[in-house]
């Protein structure tokens, strides 16, 4: 809860987002020691000069970036040592909104994605800050597995959060000589990065009667005549009844799976459940 926390907390930051990153998957785009191009250049844009390529960022300006656009936006310096760390490397990582949302969501208040005196007030009631840090890491793992680039980050998002973790809590606990990170070359993880929810409406399809069913259908309608002049006939017959009906459960089935599926979904991206009828995206969370 003091000033002093930025400098250890920035170092401890700094490991985990290494030097030049520039991965094709990466959101963030040319990134240089967690800094993207586009903050880089807003920054530059703020203090009335030419915008340049992020690899030459000096240590200055990263110092008041990381301090400005990060951990002030946080209140890093009003929370309690070992969660101001935590938020503020989820906050570098995936925006300081959604590291916001975690901290409500683990505080158990209503999450805005805004830190102000209300979850300052609910910090302070909370008297287990290695509860609530387990609480926030949990949630950001829960997003990070939701995200379209799980597969080419995963390995190194999920140590970061386990070595963030496992530090925060340290620190949280009063312990002196702390584990530093170690280095994950991983790109940013922004919830606009999601995987899109799956389409409740083949289930739909497959349960009402869809194109599978139809054509079950149909075929039924035209052995049913000859089903008691044709042993062939009939057992065909028998086996589509089977079919069909089978068709309408594994409909039902693909349904409540796609349901389920979707509000964890939802939920680890701290986002208001949407039409299962629709196939559109997640609602997109504006990267920080």
């Amino acid at each position: 809860m003091v000033a002093s926390n930025f400098a250890p907390s920035l170092a401890a930051v700094l490991v985990h987002e290494g030097g030049y990153f520039n991965h094709p998957r990466d959101p963030g785009g040319p990134t240089m020691k967690g800094v993207i191009k586009r903050v880089y250049d807003d920054y530059r844009r703020s203090k009335g000069l030419p915008t340049r390529d992020v690899r030459q960022l000096e240590e200055s300006e990263l110092q008041e970036i990381y301090r400005r656009r990060y951990w002030d936006l946080i209140q890093g310096d009003k929370l309690p040592a070992g969660i101001d760390y935590v938020v503020f490397d989820g906050a570098v990582n995936s925006g300081p909104a959604q590291a916001t949302k975690w901290l409500q969501r683990a505080l158990g208040i209503a999450a805005d994605g805004v830190l102000g005196p209300a979850t300052i007030a609910a910090l302070e009631r909370a008297e287990d800050h290695d509860a609530v840090i387990a609480d926030i890491q949990a949630r950001r793992l829960a997003m990070l597995k939701n995200l379209k680039t799980w597969d080419v980050f995963g390995k190194g998002w999920g140590r970061r959060v386990a070595e963030a973790k496992q530090l925060g809590q340290a620190i949280a606990s009063g312990s002196v000589h702390l584990p530093m990170p170690t280095a994950t070359a991983c790109g940013k993880a922004y919830a606009s990065s999601a995987k899109s929810p799956p389409p409740k409406a083949i289930g739909d399809a497959l349960a009402s009667g869809g194109t599978v069913s139809t054509g079950i259908g149909v075929a039924t309608d035209a052995l049913v005549p000859v089903a008691d002049k044709s042993a062939m006939a009939a057992t065909i017959l028998t086996i589509l009844m089977v079919a069909g009906a089978l068709v309408a459960v594994l409909g039902y089935v693909y349904r409540e799976w796609a349901k389920a599926k979707a509000a964890e979904i939802m939920d680890a991206l701290d986002l208001k459940a949407p039409d299962l009828g629709s196939t559109a995206e997640p609602a997109e969370a504006v990267p920080a």
